[in-house]
Formats: C-alpha cells, structure tokens, sequence
C-alpha cells in the first residue's frame, strides 16, 4: 500500500496507471473509518483494478459553531484498516494543499443542497462538492463510491458529476448498521452510553415506518407524527428535521406513490447524527 500526501504525485501516479490502462476505484473519507467505509472499499475494488481513498478532514464543510477541531482522527489505525481490506493508494493532503493561500473557487449547486441537512448547515454541502471536485481532479478516479448513509451527499454528487460532465461512475454504497441498529457514523464515537442506546430511536422509527406503509399507509404527515412522537419521548433528543421526500429531487410528498426517501437528522446530547431509508408501497 503506497501512502501518498502530495498532489502532484498523486497526480502522476493517476496519470501513469490510466496510461497503463488501469481502472482507478476511489473512496474518498475524512478518516477515522469504521465497518461503513471499508464495506465502501470492498465495493470499490470490484469496480477498479486499483483502489483508493483519500483521508482528509475538510474543513471548508464546516460551519463555525460545528465540530472541527474536535472531529476524530486515527490515522496510524485507519492506514491498518485499509491495507487489510486492499487498499493500494493512501492520499492525505494537508489543509494547506488542498486550500491555499489565495484560494476562492467554490462549487455550489442550487437546487438540491436546500433541502434537508443543507437547511440547518448552510455552507456544508459547498464545502462538499468543492473538496470533492478537487479530489476528482487529483486523483482521478474512472468510479467513486458514496455511502448511501449520506443519502443528499451522494444525490449531490450524482447531480454535479452529471452537470459538470465529469467522466466518472458513481456509486452507490449500502448503508451500514451496528448490530443493534444504530447507523454507522464516525461521531457515533461521541455519545456516552446512555446517549447511544437513546441513538436507537432513530433506526427503530424507521423500522415502524416501514411497517406502517407495509400494513397500507400512504400519508406522509402521518409517518412523521409517528417518528416525531417515538423520537420526542427522549428528552436528550432535539429533531432537526423529519422528512418524506422524492429520493431524486429530496422535495416532500404528502402522499406516497412510488419509493420515497425518510430521511432524519436528530441531535443526542450535543451529537448530531443522520439516518435513512427508503419506503416502498407495496
């Protein structure tokens, strides 16, 4: 496994595989993985002749008052777990690479960021599609895998590789779950004990969701009182947003006539984690 922190060799490492006609599979990942990023690696390397993964903390999807500086790294265990899983290329640039001084150049989508978490965390979702671009033009993948956890991130991306026409396949990967339910996230490293098995109400709310629309219900407000109240019984909860919405364009429905994303972002304690499914009427 070659660790590479500089752009311009990550460049002309890309630059020399492609002209040996190899398939470059990129994940990109703020580091501190866990099972959700290495399943999106596995995934990865069935779809490249060579993986990599960039470990990058982007600070410019980051809003003042949000978790920066104290966003986990553990970067000695994480280089471990990718070369268990495969991993030929390590990329990890430094802040100053990636933005330096006199930089300005931003990526912004207008529609589809202003929609669920892109409401509460303006400047995320910029930041994203910015990093991202970047990273597209450094390393210079053919596919890059997405985490379907991030179900707005990866519908963003989808919409800025195809306007932008950017000659890269993405891909979708399944979102994956602890044993007991809890989405996988990075920050799940946050929440005390109490606070992780309170985190549970996300992903049961979900479930019985999934059960009302399975036992015929269609009406969106109806399901969204029903996660409302399930995740509101908690005190240490504070909702963010509770959304039935096209999976395509994330604006709500009232009533559900085809597959339709619940997507949630709820804060336990001072944690803030997202989940999501898709309901499909039968």
């Amino acid at each position: 496994m070659e660790i590479i922190d500089s752009i311009q060799k990550m460049q002309e490492t890309s630059n020399r595989l492609r002209r040996e006609g190899k398939r470059i599979a990129f994940v990109p990942t703020m580091g501190f993985l866990h099972a959700g990023h290495l399943s999106l690696m596995q995934a990865a390397k069935k779809n490249g002749d060579v993986l990599a993964i960039s470990i990058f903390v982007n600070p410019a999807q980051f809003g003042p008052n949000e978790d920066l500086d104290s966003y986990p790294k553990a970067l000695e265990s994480d280089l471990a777990k990718a070369k268990a899983v495969g991993v030929d290329i390590v990329f990890t640039p430094t802040k100053d690479q990636i933005y330096p001084d006199g930089f300005e150049t931003y990526v912004q989508l207008e529609r589809l960021p202003h929609h669920l978490c892109g409401l509460s965390r303006p400047v995320f979702f910029q930041g994203v599609t910015t990093v991202v671009t970047k990273l597209f033009n450094i390393v210079k993948p053919h596919v890059a895998i997405f985490g379907e956890k991030d179900f707005q991130q990866l519908a963003i991306i989808r919409r800025m590789v195809n306007d932008l026409n950017m000659d890269i396949e993405i891909i979708g990967g399944t979102l994956v779950r602890e044993s007991d339910g809890l989405a996988m996230s990075s920050r799940n490293s946050y929440l005390s004990d109490t606070e992780r098995k309170e985190a549970l109400r996300l992903s049961q709310s979900l479930t019985k969701a999934q059960e009302m629309v399975a036992d015929g219900e269609r009406n969106s407000a109806a399901l969204s009182a029903m996660v409302s109240a399930h995740i509101g019984d908690c005190p240490m909860a504070e909702i963010d947003y509770i959304s039935v919405c096209d999976p395509d364009t994330l604006t709500e429905v009232e009533t559900l006539t085809g597959p339709t994303l619940m997507a949630l972002a709820v804060t336990i304690g001072t944690t803030r984690l997202i989940d999501n499914t898709v309901l499909i009427p039968s």
